[in-house]
């Protein structure tokens, strides 16, 4: 018996080799061994071309005056603010154009993608040559045409289009409502709270209709309680601030979107959407056509039936791909530098020719759209784990 106990004790090559599991690893260990020899390769060789040209691999260039203006910024900025303080007013304003683009090209979109299915013959017409027009245009070409063939046709400002002081428009951009309440940003804080509320309350409400067969009524009061006052805050807290038309041009209150803003921002929108409005309408036709058959069993509209009981099923398919778009739209963003708009990349280019440090700089820039990227991930898998089907 004690021998037979050593035996097995014993190291058995064969049988290690024959194991998957010890593969698994070898290959894991193997790669990052690769990789990791890979980068010291390159590192040496930078490091030795540095030398040669008598300067050294680091970032103390972020601490030093950047002496260049930018065009507009969310934040304060001055000139003489250091280099690191100029590529966080481009990561902001590439924020900005990024998270506005994202809602409004998800929203046009959808309804482009569920209006194809209309069974109006014009508004269908409507969205497939939108959808076909727009997707065969490069962005680039899309990007010149809003600036120059059409915010680049409005008057000047002496001439502005004021609609009721509540948008007011011109070469100099376009003005529009903005919350003046002091402490509006801790109000903005409030919404984000009750939205992520709002979806433990929804995650909360189909667990109970599914594990207990609850009717889900409860979670619905507490949701319409949140609706009720996230609306409030919206529209009263913040207290928007309309812009007011001045003699002469400009506008005081409110907010300008300048035009190289705002010719970015469509052109990612209408783009993007184009090719979400597709994933849509696939969503949609994945759905069976019995679905649709025993909605119109029920009585129920085609607007309703779309809305009630095919889109919310279409969801479990459309949302993987909306990943991919969304990040799409964040690095196309870069492009926005065509119309002198300062994103992150026309900030990080003016700050390499000054200081000399591209390597270092595009290092911050991939790093900054790697996170950007990663982030829209988490959250898009996040909202897809919610919307797949549930199993008692």
């Amino acid at each position: 018996m004690v021998s037979d106990a050593g035996e097995s004790k014993k190291f058995n090559l064969k049988q290690l080799l024959r194991d998957d599991r010890f593969w698994k690893i070898a290959f894991q260990v193997i790669t990052v061994v690769l990789v990791a020899s890979i980068l010291s390769f390159f590192l040496i060789n930078l490091s030795a071309n540095l030398a040669q040209q008598g300067s050294s691999f680091g970032f103390n260039f972020l601490s030093s005056p950047a002496g260049f203006s930018i065009g507009e910024s969310v934040i304060e900025y001055r000139p003489n603010d250091p280099y690191g303080k100029a590529l966080f007013v481009g990561f902001v304003n590439t924020i900005t154009l990024v998270v506005v683009g994202i809602v409004l090209a998800t929203t046009t979109g959808v309804a482009a993608g569920v209006t194809s299915f209309s069974q109006n013959w014009l508004v269908h017409k409507i969205s497939r040559a939108y959808v076909g027009l727009t997707r065969n245009i490069p962005l680039l070409l899309q990007l010149f045409f809003w600036y120059f063939a059409v915010y680049g046709l409005l008057p000047t400002p002496a001439e502005q289009i004021n609609l009721g002081n509540f948008l007011i428009a011109s070469k100099r951009g376009v003005y529009v409502p903005w919350p003046s309440a002091s402490g509006a940003w801790a109000w903005l804080l409030v919404l984000v709270a009750l939205a992520v509320a709002a979806f433990f309350v929804w995650e909360w409400r189909v667990k109970s209709i599914v594990e207990q067969g609850d009717t889900g009524q409860k979670q619905l009061i507490i949701l319409g309680i949140l609706a009720v006052v996230g609306l409030g805050v919206f529209f009263v807290a913040l207290g928007w601030s309309p812009p007011q038309a001045q003699e002469g041009g400009g506008a005081v209150g409110g907010r300008r979107l300048s035009r190289e803003y705002v010719s970015a921002l469509t052109a990612l929108v209408f783009y993007t959407g184009a090719f979400i409005a597709e994933i849509v309408r696939a969503g949609i036709q994945s759905v069976s056509k019995g679905q649709w058959e025993a909605a119109r069993s029920l009585g129920l509209a085609s607007g309703l039936a779309m809305r009630l009981v095919v889109f919310p099923q279409a969801l479990r398919v459309i949302i993987p791909p909306l990943n991919s778009e969304f990040m799409n739209l964040a690095k196309n963003s870069s492009l926005a530098f065509a119309v002198a708009y300062p994103e992150l990349y026309s900030v990080a280019n003016t700050t390499f020719n000054q200081t000399g440090r591209p390597i270092e700089v595009f290092l911050i820039l991939m790093a900054t759209y790697l996170t950007i990227n990663l982030l829209i991930t988490l959250g898009m898998n996040t909202l897809n784990q919610t919307v797949q089907f549930q199993e008692r």
